[in-house]
């Protein structure tokens, strides 16, 4: 079992003295055990590449095996480990775009403030292909986020749905718009660091033709940039349009075009499914969404 969990670090950690560290032994400790897994498997398991030890094919096929182990006894410590809110100093690790920081981050902490007062908070954005490691890792709790996550590996559930709304200046004159004038102006489009899709991909899937011009990675700038060119136009989802139009920064206008519903989910990784914590981190952000998003 020993050498179960040092094969289960190297598999996280990718390097011996992370993994030693994480375990908290010393690297010659961790080399000793990765040795005897070797001898016992007559296999490699982990030869370096670059800075970084890479499974063997025999010990990829061998993960599934040892997570559900890794996963089914940490499951049956935890019952003699419960999370406890009101005592607990932890840092939950979210990971979410600028537009989650700003829409759901402000009501999440409202409500952590209340039932777990000593707990904090650390977010960040991260490439969609680092997530499923991260996550895997316990580098990040949850991962937020509408269609960014693809792996089947996870755990998902799904918070609330919600469409697009088209954000214009406020000096526009008009509550409504024409499909002409839409696409007669000048679009802010954004595309997540690490995707080629734009967020708002569905007006050009409908043959639609625009002049798209200015591709950030960012919806937080959009406001400010409005204010100062009325000529230009986005189509954002509803809720951040919402969260905008409350400080006086845009109008809201509905999209001359139809607009699909956006799925907001969060993801965990397998391996902190039975976890007390996360599994509290996750009830309360449902609690949360169901609340103020129904």
């Amino acid at each position: 079992m020993n050498l179960l969990v040092a094969f289960d670090a190297l598999l996280r950690e990718r390097n011996v003295s992370r993994a030693a560290e994480h375990l908290g032994l010393t690297q010659s400790a961790m080399s000793h055990a990765l040795r005897r897994l070797r001898e016992f498997y007559e296999d490699p398991l982990f030869v370096r590449v670059g800075d970084a030890m890479r499974p063997t094919p025999f010990a990829e096929t061998m993960a599934a095996s040892v997570l559900e182990i890794m996963s089914a006894v940490q499951s049956n410590l935890m019952i003699q480990s419960n999370f406890d809110p009101t005592t607990s100093t932890r840092v939950f690790s979210l990971c979410m775009t600028d537009m989650g920081e700003l829409v759901f981050l402000p009501r999440l902490i409202e409500e952590l403030q209340k039932v777990a007062p000593s707990c904090r908070i650390k977010t960040s954005q991260l490439p969609s292909e680092n997530i499923l490691n991260s996550l895997e890792r316990g580098e990040v709790d949850l991962a937020i986020g509408s269609h960014y996550i693809q792996d089947s590996s996870l755990f998902q559930q799904e918070l609330f749905r919600h469409s697009f709304s088209t954000i214009v200046s406020r000096t526009f004159a008009k509550d409504e718009m024409d499909l002409e004038t839409f696409l007669s102006m000048k679009h802010i489009s954004v595309v997540l660091s690490d995707k080629s899709t734009r967020y708002d991909q569905f007006i050009d899937d409908l043959g639609h033709r625009r002049e798209i011009y200015l591709t950030t990675p960012h919806f937080i700038t959009i406001p400010m940039i409005l204010e100062k060119s009325p000529r230009l136009i986005a189509t954002v989802p509803t809720e951040l349009g919402k969260t905008f139009e409350r400080y006086n920064a845009i109008k809201i206008i509905k999209p001359p075009v139809p607009s699909p519903e956006l799925y907001l989910r969060q993801y965990w990784h397998p391996r902190y499914h039975h976890e007390s914590g996360n599994i509290w981190l996750r009830q309360l952000v449902k609690s949360v969404f169901d609340r103020y998003m129904n």
